[in-house]
């Protein structure tokens, strides 16, 4: 099975709650899978893994977080030629412009983005949306 690492930036601990049910769900399907606050982390670090799966909510304007999550990102874009990635992150507002901007970002990068589209969920995840998570972890680590 392949090496994934998790790799999210959270303020609220609601992107973490979702990073957390998507590493849970890559290890019941049996990957090796590494847990990372994005400050833990570095871009070159990151791109040794085959399966990276990135967690980053809505900042400002429909933004990536300013200060820690989009350097990094910046960093990491031109070592995504042929990577499968995965993306997530939680919101409070707006309708996704941030995620859809992210997954152009990636794929113009050469990155193979699972699932054709990121993970949202709106808020604090509740059961029904950490079993979603559960469940992308699940699919993630197969791709």
């Amino acid at each position: 099975m392949s090496k994934m690492a998790v790799i999210y930036w959270s303020q609220t601990g609601n992107t973490e709650a979702m990073a957390g049910a998507i590493t849970e769900g890559a290890k019941d399907a049996g990957a090796e899978v590494q847990l990372f606050h994005v400050s833990e982390i570095s871009a070159d670090d990151a791109a040794a893994y085959d399966l990276l799966a990135l967690g980053c909510p809505a900042m400002g304007a429909e933004v990536l977080e300013e200060e820690e999550f989009e350097p990094f990102f910046t960093a990491l874009e031109p070592k995504l030629g042929g990577k499968k990635i995965a993306l997530f992150g939680s919101y409070g507002w707006g309708d996704g412009q941030w995620m859809r901007d992210w997954q152009e970002r990636a794929e113009s990068a050469g990155a193979r983005l699972y699932n054709g589209e990121g993970l949202m969920l709106n808020e604090t995840p509740d059961d029904a949306g950490l079993a979603t998570c559960r469940e992308f972890g699940k699919g993630f680590a197969s791709f």
